[in-house]
C-alpha cells in the first residue's frame, strides 16, 4: 500500500501547504505593490488586485506541480514511460485524434444550446481581438491539458492503480480529479494572518454541499475523467487522452469567450460560470454516449502502460 499512503501524504501536502503558503506571497506581492506602485500599474495590476483566495488556489496548484516529481520518485516509477510519456514519435495521430473527439463531442452541446436559443453569440469583436483571445485560449489548452494529464492520469490514476484493480483506480482517480475542479472562489478575509489559508480552503469547496452544482456538474466531471483515464489505459500512454483534454478546454475557453447564456435560460440544464458547457444536464447525456462509444471501440485493445504504439 506504499502507493497509496505516498498519494495520501501529496495530497495533504498540496492542501494544507498551500494553504499555509498563500499568505507569505499575498504579502510579498502587496508589499512589492506598495514599493512599486508605477510599475504595478502599468504591468502587474490584474495580480496586486487579486482577491487573496485566488492566492490560495494558485500556491495549490503551484505545490502541485513542485511536488509531482518527488510523487512520481516515491511511486517508484522509475522513469517517465511509467507516468505516460513515451517518445512522441508516431504519437501525434493520438494528439489528433483526441482532439477530434473532444472537440466534437462538447460541440454538440454547443450546437444544441444554440438550437434551443439557450445562448447567443456576444457582440462580434474585432478579427485581431478574436484572433488572440482563441489563441490564449488554445495556449491555456495545450499546457493545462498537458500537465493535468501527468498529474492525475499519470500519478494519481497510476498511483492507485498499482494499489487497487485499474477499474476502481479509475473511478476514484476520476473523483478526486473533479473534486478538484470544484475549487471555487470564496469571500476574502478581511485581514490576511498566516491562518487564513486554511479558513478559506473550506470555503473554496462549498460547491461540493450544493445540489444543482454536484449534479450533473460532478457527474459530468467525473464522467470526463473516467473517459481521460480509460483513453489511458487503453492506448497505453497519454497522447490521446492529452488531445482529448485539449479538445475540451479549448471549447470550454472559447464557448466563454464567444457566447452568453440567455437571461432566462435555466443555467442548471444549460450550465453556467467557467465550466458553462461542461456542468449542465445537457452534457451529462453527451459525455456518457462519448465514454459508451469509446470504451465499445477500444474494448478489445489490450496495452501494456509504458506501451509506445
Amino acid at each position: 500500500m506504499r502507493p497509496l499512503r505516498a498519494l495520501v501524504i501529496y495530497i495533504l501536502a498540496v492542501f494544507v501547504g498551500g494553504a499555509l503558503l498563500a499568505p507569505p506571497v499575498y504579502w510579498l506581492v502587496q508589499s512589492f505593490a506598495q514599493a512599486h506602485p508605477d510599475f504595478v500599474a502599468h504591468h502587474l495590476a490584474r495580480i496586486a488586485s487579486t482577491p487573496f483566495p485566488r492566492y490560495v488556489n494558485r500556491s495549490l496548484l503551484a505545490l502541485a506541480l513542485i511536488g509531482l516529481w518527488p510523487l512520481v520518485r516515491n511511486l517508484e516509477f522509475h522513469s517517465l514511460q511509467e507516468v505516460g510519456i513515451v517518445r512522441p514519435r508516431g504519437q501525434w495521430k493520438k494528439v489528433g485524434a483526441g482532439f477530434v473527439l473532444g472537440f466534437i463531442s462538447l460541440a454538440l452541446v454547443a450546437g444544441i444550446s444554440f438550437a434551443f436559443h439557450a445562448r447567443h453569440l456576444n457582440q462580434r469583436p474585432s478579427g485581431s481581438q478574436m484572433f488572440h483571445r482563441l489563441l490564449s485560449a488554445a495556449a491555456t489548452a495545450i499546457i493545462t491539458a498537458t500537465l493535468e494529464e501527468i498529474l492525475f492520469r499519470g500519478a494519481i490514476f497510476g498511483a492507485l492503480r498499482k494499489a487497487f484493480h485499474w477499474t476502481f483506480a479509475l473511478v476514484l482517480s476520476s473523483m478526486i480529479y473533479a473534486i478538484l475542479h470544484y475549487l471555487e472562489s470564496a469571500r476574502s478575509p478581511d485581514v490576511v494572518t498566516w491562518l487564513s489559508g486554511l479558513e478559506v480552503l473550506p470555503n473554496m469547496l462549498r460547491n461540493l454541499g450544493n445540489i444543482h452544482a454536484v449534479i450533473p456538474g460532478f457527474l459530468n466531471l467525473t464522467l470526463a475523467g473516467m473517459l481521460l483515464a480509460w483513453a489511458y489505459q487503453r492506448t497505453g500512454n497519454l497522447y490521446f487522452s492529452i488531445g482529448l483534454h485539449m479538445g475540451w478546454i479549448f471549447w470550454v475557453k472559447a464557448y466563454g469567450i464567444v457566447t452568453t447564456i440567455e437571461p432566462t435560460a435555466d443555467k442548471w440544464l444549460w450550465g453556467s460560470g467557467r465550466m458553462a458547457i461542461v456542468n449542465g444536464w445537457v452534457a451529462l447525456p453527451i459525455l456518457f454516449l462519448t465514454l459508451l462509444v469509446f470504451v465499445w471501440k477500444t474494448s478489445n485493445i489490450e496495452r501494456t502502460p509504458n506501451s509506445e504504439y
